[in-house]
């Protein structure tokens, strides 16, 4: 389960997702938010970097954590499986003049912290625990 960090910025805060020697073993995790399900993300692990992104694309709502990741010139993409939609995973910006929510990503200790404006967990939120 994931935890705060006292660090603040906005409205987000810095938020444990758990050590870098588990979420590197996977190239795409869902992470959950309490808020609910739009507000989501994915943390991608790809060639030793990661990169978080709203989990639901910008254009109808597809799963990107199902997506395919390429790279295109030195620009690592996520494509939707949906519509085939593509997003820069560092900036969040598409082709197709789409945005998609990029959050800040850091490593500290052994671990990985999301800044985000809600709780995020590996493992979805109760039903009456959304804030």
């Amino acid at each position: 389960m994931a935890s705060d960090k006292e660090e603040k910025s906005n409205s987000a805060t810095w938020r444990l997702i758990g050590p870098v020697t588990e979420l590197s073993k996977k190239q795409c995790r869902l992470i959950y938010s309490s808020q609910g399900y739009d507000s989501d993300i994915c943390l991608f692990y790809v060639r030793g970097e990661f990169y978080a992104l709203d989990a639901r694309c910008a254009h109808s709502g597809g799963p990107l954590c199902e997506g395919d990741i390429e790279d295109a010139d030195g620009v690592l993409q996520v494509f939707c499986p949906w519509h085939d939609y593509d997003f820069n995973l560092r900036s969040g910006k598409s082709s197709t003049g789409l945005q998609q929510q990029v959050h800040e990503v850091k490593l500290e200790d052994g671990s990985v912290y999301v800044r985000h404006s809600s709780q995020l967990s590996l493992q979805p939120f109760p039903p009456g625990q959304e804030s």
